[in-house]
């Protein structure tokens, strides 16, 4: 018995469009849906060993449905025209390689697949296919599987489905299945479905009566009320969708299993179609006519002595430029110096006993290559280049290079002065008012440069940095990545058990740092950000490795003590809740939780989704001043969000020196921010006081204290500074309180006579015009309507015509463009902005406005956690900077050291930059963070 795999072109094409970042080819063309299409079907036609194999594509609409059911009104959405370019050289790639493409005008891929499946069963043969549209499992039978890829934990998996899974899985038959997406309809697929019936509603019903007409049958046994009305009232909807939703299997099609024969897949056409779209990683599949394209791989060769390794070190010192991996704790080496060079060794302690070289010997080796690079050791320290070696993280590198630390650290390089503020300038930017050297009194070092930071530079945007992402965006080369070389299999593991694969994995990384060092410099020199490059982020890098090394001390005992405590209020809490609503339920259940506010207690403002009632923050913060038991519902969920994240998720990164050591993150937001994680010490809670008392068990080393200091109102102050608005340049030079001027202004009272609530109102329009606030948002804000916020927004711009002034031409400046800019250079690409949808839009407007002032603080902090590190260590004082959180910076504070951290934090922090108002830092001491608060 023969196997026929048929594959939904326009489904899989979809899925991979969403599924596999952008990708282009050397010409500009977007090729990651194809990449993503092919890399499935070759993994499913590999599982199954299928013999015969075709493709079906929809056609243009009107079809069959259309003419047969008139009042059928269904128009497919278009698909984006990255995608939509793809679907044609799908076609031609399919073509090359002998595949079958099927179509018919007036039909869907659904009609076509389930006519081929029943006619191919019929005729002996065992049928998959390979469909990301759940419609499909209506065709299961024995002979005919369903396989639907699916996501899980960010991995695509294939999940096979006979008629005994459809059961398992959603309750019902394969042919039980129409009626149930019949009854739930389909807005996608312009499906009506009954109203008020969901998936589960559905499923229920069709379980007891198994069938729409059925149900109608016995309608007065349909439960619940609403379902037996609505099917009542809609019956003829149900039917009609029915109609719509089962898939025909007699569409007239002039097929045959000769013509979708397997035959050889891998034709010297289909050889120059991968080459044509960059895809190397699949050219292997080509036996002897792929390998002779693939020379890459061949070129990496392992050295297995101390002496090669030498050698190969000072051959890398010496020229122009090398690239260099060195994996964690010395498991392995890997340098390439030129692209016919690229070497790599396994640490002995990742091989079986006598195998491999000593993890210390790779160590020195990468050592001595950058010291050698630096001219530290005899090395040629002249070179034109501006930088001698390329890494792909060089974080992860820091704690096996400590003598690089030390030498980075000595860098010298040209300090650049403080950023001037144009005293005469209307707006700063427009008048040449951006940093020159973005890191005012930093020297820039020359010789290591980090190609995942360089990269997030460029695009900010991706998810991923690594190489084979910066090999396919900066070289236009297709390398496979390291999960589909070693899996999900440690350094360690896939050394041991696969060493040629990890080593062509390590030959990658070296290669792609060596040839995409010197792209990604000129792709900097071009978007102007070189200077914020060397001056900036690199710095940044070994400040946060400082922080991470350094970690901050937690009382564990204290802190369990605080998780019992939680655990405390956590259960009054619950006995209060279940008082007011009078029965008990899981409180952590949205759908509960919404079925008895809105449901059973009829609160007003219930706004019920697919899935229930909406129990969101923002829902339940609206009727919390009315019923007080909902701030408790509110507090429920914080306390125990704190004893789940923080009191139990804490304790486990306490390590043996009683400190943890956090991640810091400088390529994970798109503004520029530092981000935190694992844990994530930037999001300490501090709304509520029990949520404050965690940090408590923060505490510095004996014989010290923490130096807290953070900015004040930095947001506001840049954006004073960009817009050059007199007004609120003024309010901040004369007075303390901006909230209270601005309170006065707006609402045309003396300052004497603004009351709380006008400084209320003034602060969170002041905070959301950073933000690009609406009136929408600020309404739900201040529980006002939209008219009176809209009016406080233009009160505002009539006291701040500047400010309006500026953020306009941010919007205009950033459609003309693709991207915003900071007060330093840094970009943010605003793709939104061209969406067709006015809602997305509108966002991509509030970041055009938002972006520059968030980003020019991120920056400016930047800088001053790095002078602030330096100067720590140049002037031979034992205090350390442990977090960074947004505007604040941390010290663990040697007693004695106390007045003079307090004075470079002062000059270090106000020094960062020189704007038009001062930049104003608050400081305080304690023997834990909370005192410091």
């Amino acid at each position: 018995m023969g196997k026929l795999l048929l594959i939904d072109g326009h489904s899989i094409l979809n899925r991979a469009f969403y599924g596999v970042p952008e990708l282009t080819n050397p010409q500009g063309l977007h090729t990651n849906a194809v990449y993503g299409f092919l890399n499935i079907m070759f993994k499913v036609l590999d599982s199954e060993a299928a013999d015969h194999l075709a493709v079906a594509f929809d056609l243009s609409e009107p079809t069959f449905r259309h003419r047969m059911y008139p009042e059928y009104k269904g128009t497919r959405k278009p698909m984006p025209e990255e995608l939509h370019e793809q679907v044609p050289v799908m076609k031609d790639v399919l073509t090359a390689m002998g595949v079958p493409i099927l179509t018919k005008p007036g039909f869907e891929a659904d009609d076509i697949l389930g006519t081929v499946a029943k006619k191919s069963q019929a005729e002996g043969m065992e049928v998959t296919i390979l469909s990301g549209d759940r419609d499909l499992l209506q065709l299961a039978d024995e002979h005919i599987r369903i396989c639907l890829p699916k996501t899980v934990k960010g991995q695509t998996e294939v999940h096979n489905y006979f008629p005994e899974d459809v059961r398992r899985e959603y309750q019902v038959t394969p042919a039980e299945f129409i009626d149930v997406k019949a009854l739930m309809g389909d807005t996608s697929d312009n499906v009506p479905g009954v109203p008020s019936i969901g998936e589960k509603t559905a499923t229920s019903i069709i379980v007891n009566f198994h069938s729409i007409e059925n149900a109608h049958e016995h309608i007065d046994e349909v439960k619940p009320p609403r379902a037996q009305k609505a099917l009542r009232d809609h019956y003829e909807d149900a039917v009609f969708s029915k109609k719509l939703v089962t898939i025909c299997t007699d569409v007239d099609l002039p097929f045959t299993l000769e013509s979708a024969e397997v035959g050889n897949l891998y034709t010297p056409e289909a050889f120059e179609k991968m080459k044509e779209l960059g895809f190397r990683s699949l050219l292997a599949r080509f036996g002897e006519q792929g390998t002779a394209e693939l020379p890459l791989e061949k070129k990496f060769r392992r050295i297995s002595t101390e002496q090669e390794l030498e050698q190969a070190a000072g051959k890398a010192a010496g020229a122009d430029h090398a690239g260099l991996v060195l994996l964690p704790g010395g498991a392995g080496i890997a340098i390439s110096w030129s692209g016919e060079d690229v070497v790599y060794a396994f640490g002995s302690a990742a091989e079986e006993p006598g195998k491999g070289i000593r993890p210390e010997v790779l160590k020195t080796a990468a050592e001595s290559l950058l010291l050698q690079a630096l001219g530290a050791e005899g090395g040629d320290g002249g070179k034109d280049t501006l930088f001698r070696v390329f890494v792909l993280d060089l974080k992860s590198m820091l704690p096996d290079l400590p003598g690089i630390d030390r030498k980075l650290e000595e860098a010298k390089g040209e300090a650049a002065t403080p950023l001037e503020a144009e005293e005469d300038a209307a707006n700063p930017l427009e008048a040449g008012g951006k940093a020159a050297a973005p890191c005012p009194g930093i020297p820039g070092q020359r010789v290591v440069a980090d190609e995942g930071v360089a990269a997030y530079l460029l695009n900010p945007l991706r998810d991923s940095y690594g190489y084979d992402d910066i090999a396919r965006e900066f070289l236009g080369s297709t390398f496979p990545t390291r999960e589909e070389l070693i899996g999900k299999r440690t350094w360690a593991e896939a050394i041991r058990d696969m060493p040629e694969k990890a080593g062509s994995c390590l030959g990658y990384m070296a290669y792609t740092a060596w040839a995409a060092g010197p792209v990604l410099l000129r792709e900097l020199e071009k978007s102007g950000m070189t200077a914020l490059f060397v001056d900036m982020e690199m710095p940044v890098v070994s400040a946060l490795y400082h922080m991470e090394q350094a970690g901050i001390r937690v009382r564990r005992e204290e802190l369990r003590d605080y998780g019992a405590k939680l655990a405390v209020s956590i259960r009054e809490l619950e006995e209060e809740i279940y008082a007011e609503t009078g029965r008990e339920f899981n409180i952590n259940s949205p759908k509960q939780l919404g079925e008895i506010l809105f449901g059973e207690m009829h609160l007003p403002g219930g706004k019920k989704t697919k899935t229930g009632y909406s129990t969101a923050a923002g829902v339940l913060e609206k009727l919390a001043p009315e019923y007080p038991f909902v701030r408790k519902i509110l507090d429920y969920r914080q306390v125990t969000k704190l004893k789940s994240t923080y009191a139990d998720g804490l304790d486990s990164y306490i390590r043996e020196d009683g400190r943890i050591h956090g991640t810091f993150n400088q390529t994970i937001t798109a503004t520029g921010r530092i981000s935190s994680t694992e844990p994530n010490l930037q999001n300490i809670p501090v709304r509520m006081e029990l949520g404050r008392e965690i940090r408590k068990v923060f505490v510095p080393a004996e014989g010290c204290l923490f130096t807290d200091a953070d900015y004040s109102q930095i947001e506001l102050r840049v954006l004073a500074h960009m817009s050059g608005d007199e007004h609120l340049i003024a309010a901040y030079r004369d007075a303390e309180d901006i909230h209270a001027i601005t309170a006065s202004q707006v609402f045309h009272v003396p300052l004497d006579m603004v009351t709380p609530e006008m400084r209320r109102n003034a602060k969170a329009v002041n905070f959301g015009i950073v933000y690009g606030i609406s009136a929408f948002g600020l309404s739900d804000n201040l529980s006002i309507s939209r008219k009176e916020a809209m009016e406080y927004i233009d009160r505002y711009f009539e006291t701040y015509p500047g400010v309006k002034h500026f953020l306009d031409g941010l919007v205009e400046k950033a459609k003309a463009l693709g991207y915003s800019e900071t007060m330093f250079g840094r970009r943010r690409p605003i793709p939104e902005l061209k969406n067709r949808n006015f809602a997305i839009r509108q966002f991509g407007e509030r970041v055009a406005m938002n972006s520059p002032i968030q980003g020019t603080a991120a920056d400016i902090i930047k800088i001053a956690m790095i002078r602030v590190d330096r100067r720590l260590r140049q002037e031979g004082l034992k205090s350390r900077l442990v977090l960074q959180i947004h505007d604040e910076l941390l010290v663990e504070t040697q007693a004695e050291e106390k007045e003079e951290v307090a004075r470079i934090l002062t000059e270090e922090m106000k020094g960062a930059a020189k704007l038009r108002v001062e930049l104003e830092i608050g400081m305080k001491t304690g023997l834990s963070w909370f005192e410091t608060k």
